[in-house]
């Protein structure tokens, strides 16, 4: 046989024989898994959150000689990244560990950057809508906190309009959406939710809303008079969770960021505390994704992480979930107790985005925000 048709040949045996070990890895176990993922030696994970961190080192204890390297990065880092990887032809992350859904699914998962996978030990505790079309590991927010020890009687606000006033000017804080996917997420979120803001501008003045030339519904008028209001934009979550929830403050701001980042409180000397009673709602709740790269270089290794990621099998999910055990995440998991100091999903008041819906009107969304800003 001529070295040119045995070369393409055993390519194509190659390219036959890539799906079947894919899905032969797909249908097993950790423990299955784990000798291969052994071999391999090394997997790394691209995370939208610095938990990643802690979750790297509960790995490598649980398995030993497996090095886990996770790469922290914003959601719109990472697929920023992932689209510049693909078109110089390098694969360099396994695992996949996102949020910012409205643009993965569009962006990675249907240009087939990345790729499914849900681990058989958890298949049956997930209901579809977090099995399909990418796995999700838990639910996040991004929605409207305050500082609880200057306002130990509740929020100081019942109604985001509140947040439109002269007695919110220049108070109102967030990090730029233009810069993080899933705030603006949020802000379409509003838009799509015009009918409610609508409802809420009404009970909150005591008039229907009137809307300035140019803008086509109440949602977009919420976010015309916040930004007219002096919105405050920062470039970090963190930056955001400081200035509202320091303690010490006589007057402090009020915010969008992170329920779950009340975690922090203690430690870094914050009075955060989630809005829950404010009309229409404090903002959104969203999946946090995990994903295979289509390219890992670690197959097994990749699939033994996401496991891992997904929690063990006691009612916390032990280590791997461990960093996401905490008020403010919601496990997807049916098995996994809710944390006894979070505000019950059902008794959560934020939106549940529509990846599909988001996606389609964000651009245009992100253009009247540059606008305004």
């Amino acid at each position: 046989m001529k070295l040119k048709t045995l070369l393409a040949t055993t390519a194509l045996a190659g390219f036959l024989a890539a799906p079947s070990l894919a899905q032969d890895l797909d249908a097993m176990s950790a423990e299955e898994l784990l000798p291969l993922a052994q071999e391999e030696g090394t997997v790394t994970v691209y995370s939208f959150t610095s938990r990643i961190a802690a979750v790297e080192a509960a790995f490598e204890a649980a398995y030993p000689g497996i090095d886990m390297i996770g790469y922290d990065a914003s959601s719109t880092e990472q697929i920023a990244r992932l689209q510049a990887e693909a078109a110089a032809g390098i694969a360099t992350a396994d695992v996949i560990y996102i949020s910012d859904a409205p643009v993965v699914l569009t962006q990675l998962l249907d240009a087939g950057l990345i790729e499914a996978y849900v681990p058989p030990r958890v298949d049956g505790l997930l209901s579809d809508e977090f099995k399909s079309p990418l796995l999700s590991q838990r639910l996040s927010t991004k929605v409207l906190m305050y500082n609880e020890e200057a306002h130990p009687d509740g929020a100081p606000v019942d109604n985001l309009w509140a947040l439109t006033t002269e007695d919110w000017a220049g108070r109102v804080i967030m990090v730029d959406p233009l810069q993080r996917g899933d705030y603006l997420d949020l802000m379409v979120e509003f838009v799509l939710r015009a009918d409610e803001m609508a409802a809420a501008y009404e009970a909150h003045f005591g008039a229907p809303i009137e809307l300035d030339a140019g803008v086509d519904n109440a949602g977009l008028q919420f976010i015309t008079d916040l930004f007219e209001n002096d919105l405050v934009l920062v470039s970090s979550t963190d930056d955001v969770n400081a200035a509202i929830g320091s303690i010490g403050q006589s007057n402090p701001p009020i915010g969008f960021t992170s329920y779950s980042d009340r975690r922090d409180n203690e430690d870094e000397g914050w009075a955060l505390q989630v809005a829950n009673e404010v009309e229409p709602s404090n903002g959104i709740v969203f999946p946090a994704l995990l994903a295979l790269s289509t390219n890992t270089q670690n197959p097994a290794a990749a699939r033994l992480a996401i496991d891992f990621l997904m929690g063990d099998d006691s009612e916390t999910g032990g280590a791997g979930f461990a960093p996401f055990y905490v008020a403010g995440d919601w496990a997807t998991r049916s098995d996994i107790a809710p944390h006894p100091d979070a505000v019950p999903l059902e008794d959560f008041i934020g939106w549940s985005i529509d990846p599909v819906a988001t996606a389609e009107i964000r651009q245009e969304i992100a253009d009247q925000i540059l606008i305004l800003q």
